[in-house]
């Protein structure tokens, strides 16, 4: 694509694997940058393997009042692809709501840029948009290291937000809320934590994309502020006309070194009772807030209860899709969807208003989302989880894991399932497995 201010230019590579750690390295000089990397999950995001993004034209950082509508001016005034997430306290202007908690880390509820260079890597190419793309490939070339092993955080210890007893009073908490028919299931999250703490970012992503390489992966900066994200799931996707959600609810952890009872693991995922009326859940929910922008009739489930394997747990992820009114765009999508019910559960709004009442920090960027908009109008976005916050000034070290809450729940079960989703964190900070009774 070639737009008034960019030249487009394609440059071979040899080495797939060589060519992100040189973008990695190189990206390091931006106070703002977005690398979004598949890993080589089929149809993680299109065509492309990664997609870099740096350098900054313009930008747009707001929270929640009116951030939407002036977003949708910033887009209308665009002329080339924009980059930037939406936090979880968003929901505050959609669904006007509040929140109650402290945020450690800072990031703002609504960011986007107009990146001055974007980079696109495949297999066997690099495709790079700025004002001298050779000249970007020649820096690029200049930043050749090994690849680090180890991150910096070797004295790092963590903290619970909430104990093991704690958490499991809560979720019987919940599940009185539920059998009084306040709601039907609600996404409760925890925090671990660790300050002051130090770490080098670019060493830990690498060590996260080596532990835990998910689909929906990224890298992300905003001036001290840094995200380290090993996402497995998509939150809203336009292709065209088409509009695509893949909601997860269900989870089995993997069997390491015996492939029968790592498939046996997933078929009995898939034969959930539990599970499967999570995920129905999630998808009526999604189907109801497809319908709210999408054409009448058009909203459609194209996979229920499909299982797919991850590093550490597989999933149940379904696949809901609609197609948009011509004119509709990113902004009327977001309205009609965010925050996403995968991260709250149902009835939406009431299940939001318990989440701030018995969660004990706020999610701020976690069960956010970050992706881009492209010059066609087309989008894609993930859901922020299985993510590291950083704030390098303020030196707070922060991951957050939750699963969906039922009448049905098990509360120890539903702990050690957190502890599951955090191991590849745990890893990728040279951490021990941490244990259900911790």
């Amino acid at each position: 694509m070639n737009y008034a201010h960019l030249n487009v230019s394609t440059f071979p590579i040899s080495e797939f694997g060589i060519a992100k750690q040189k973008v990695l390295n190189w990206s390091q000089q931006f106070s703002t940058f977005c690398f979004l990397d598949s890993h080589d999950y089929e149809d993680a995001s299109g065509s492309v393997g990664c997609l870099f993004a740096g350098g900054m034209r313009r930008e747009i950082k707001l929270n929640a009042g009116t951030a939407l509508q002036q977003l949708q001016d910033f887009i209308d005034q665009r002329s080339s692809w924009l980059f930037g997430h939406l936090a979880y306290d968003l929901k505050n202007e959609i669904e006007d709501l509040e929140s109650l908690h402290t945020d450690h880390i800072g990031f703002p509820d609504l960011y986007f840029f107009e990146p001055e260079i974007i980079i696109r890597i495949t297999h066997d190419q690099m495709i790079i948009e700025s004002n001298d793309p050779a000249d970007v490939f020649r820096q690029l070339n200049d930043y050749i290291s090994p690849l680090p092993t180890h991150p910096d955080s070797v004295n790092i210890e963590i903290e619970q937000r909430l104990s093991r007893e704690q958490y499991i009073a809560v979720i019987n908490k919940l599940k009185e809320h539920i059998l009084r028919g306040d709601c039907y299931e609600i996404n409760f999250c925890q925090e671990f934590f660790s300050h002051p703490a130090s770490i080098d970012p670019l060493h830990t992503w690498f060590s996260l994309s080596k532990t835990s390489p998910n689909p929906f992966s990224a890298f992300y900066r905003l001036d001290e502020k840094y995200l380290l994200c090993a996402s497995p799931e998509r939150y809203l996707r336009r292709e065209g006309n088409t509009l695509i959600s893949q909601p997860i609810k269900g989870t089995a952890p993997r069997v390491q070194g015996d492939p029968r009872a790592d498939e046996a693991a997933g078929d009995g995922l898939r034969a959930s009772a539990k599970d499967r009326s999570e995920n129905v859940m999630v998808v009526d929910l999604v189907r109801n807030d497809l319908s709210k922008v999408c054409l009448p009739g058009s909203v459609r489930v194209r996979e229920l209860f499909g299982i797919y394997g991850f590093p550490q747990v597989f999933q149940m992820t379904s696949t809901i899709e609609g197609e948009l009114p011509p004119g509709t765009g990113f902004i009327e999508a977001v309205k009609a969807t965010f925050p996403m019910g995968s991260m709250t559960g149902a009835p939406k709004k009431r299940v939001v208003q318990l989440i701030d009442r018995y969660e004990r920090t706020s999610r701020g960027l976690f069960s956010g989302a970050l992706g881009y908009v492209a010059p066609s109008g087309d989008f894609d976005f993930n859901v922020v989880i299985r993510s590291l916050f950083y704030h390098r000034e303020d030196r707070y070290l922060s991951y957050q894991v939750g699963s969906g809450i039922t009448f049905y729940s098990d509360p120890e079960q539903e702990y050690e399932e957190c502890l599951v989703k955090a191991e590849g964190i745990r890893r990728a900070l040279g951490l021990a497995t941490q244990r259900p009774g911790n």
